[in-house]
């Protein structure tokens, strides 16, 4: 039986417990010591009067109790966090701080121009802006570290909670990249009786087996994009002969550039300067952009201005309409 008002901040952390799995990921995502984390999690349990977690050796996994908390503490966060915001926002002017997260690509195209437009709209809302890989999206959903999320949504090895919702963006295609003189830049796309003028002077997406002999600059191995290369490769009949791995698209496309591989990235991280080839791929392939919150976080007026702004999003180049 409870016996005491449940503390939030130590809610919370169980709340993470659960989403993370361990106490060094938890005190990683809040600045603490893991013994710190710890000694949090003990005092809880002594407020609530009930094992929260079982501890073998230096794991410790949430007893029954401890999962029962856990669920219900995230509605009692995201609950606290809407009563302020609404609050806060009885004027009706959004207020507060959101904290915005996105991949790399997404960030110039999609977050700032949405933070900018905020920003002249509504004053008195902050925007925290960060950088987020998909696959840790979820877990900085349901750990409540970030309230808006633009990720990608079709990696299977990352499925979405019942308890977040995803809000369709737009539709990213991945292409090959080439070096400016490479062969396959050059090659104009076939003669038809429906080619305009203007198209014939375009080039044609290319098969993948044609750069079955070519050296290939990838994501590190088990990355999404390492995942999609190799599977569009071996769908071509080949596996990627690997010249060159880096976390950071923009050393990937400078590593294309100088002529030394190709490589395969969705459109919305390749630079429109014209220093690589951009080729479609005969055999289309997309990964899917969204929004990503948490159930019921939209009734925060903040939340909802944020929302609208990333999906009243100007024309962004390589992100096509939903599909």
């Amino acid at each position: 039986m409870i016996g005491a008002v449940i503390d939030p901040w130590k809610l919370r952390m169980l709340v993470q417990l659960d989403a993370l799995g361990t106490v060094r990921a938890v005190a990683e995502s809040l600045h603490l010591s893991p013994s710190t984390v710890s000694q949090q999690l003990a005092a809880l349990e002594r407020e609530v009067r009930a094992p929260l977690l079982e501890r073998s050796g230096r794991r410790v996994r949430l007893t029954e109790a401890g999962r029962v908390l856990a669920a219900r503490g995230r509605d009692l966060l995201a609950g606290m966090a809407s009563a302020r915001a609404e609050l806060d926002a009885l004027d009706g002017e959004p207020t507060g701080t959101v904290r915005l997260a996105a991949f790399q690509s997404a960030v110039a195209p999609l977050c700032l121009p949405a933070v900018a437009t905020l920003r002249v709209s509504h004053p008195r809302l902050h925007v925290e802006l960060a950088e987020l890989e998909p696959h840790e999206a979820p877990g900085a959903l349901l750990t409540d570290t970030a309230d808006v999320v633009v990720t990608t949504t079709d990696d299977p090895r990352y499925p979405w909670s019942a308890e977040l919702e995803v809000v369709p963006v737009g539709s990213d295609p991945l292409v090959l990249l080439l070096p400016p003189d490479h062969p396959l830049a050059q090659a104009p796309t076939p003669q038809t009786p429906q080619t305009t003028p203007s198209a014939s002077s375009a080039t044609a997406p290319v098969d993948l087996a044609a750069c079955a002999d070519e050296w290939w600059a990838c994501d590190r191995p088990g990355s999404y994009m390492d995942d999609q290369v190799r599977r569009l490769c071996g769908a071509a009949g080949f596996a990627p002969r690997v010249a060159a791995r880096f976390s950071t698209y923009l050393l990937l496309v400078q590593h294309v550039a100088a002529g030394l591989a190709v490589g395969v990235l969705p459109a919305l991280a390749v630079p429109q300067d014209g220093r690589v080839a951009v080729r479609q791929l005969a055999a289309p392939a997309h990964r899917e952009v969204a929004a990503v919150l948490r159930r019921g976080a939209r009734r925060r007026a903040g939340v909802a201005a944020v929302l609208e702004a990333l999906l009243d999003h100007p024309p962004v180049p390589g992100l096509s309409a939903l599909r």
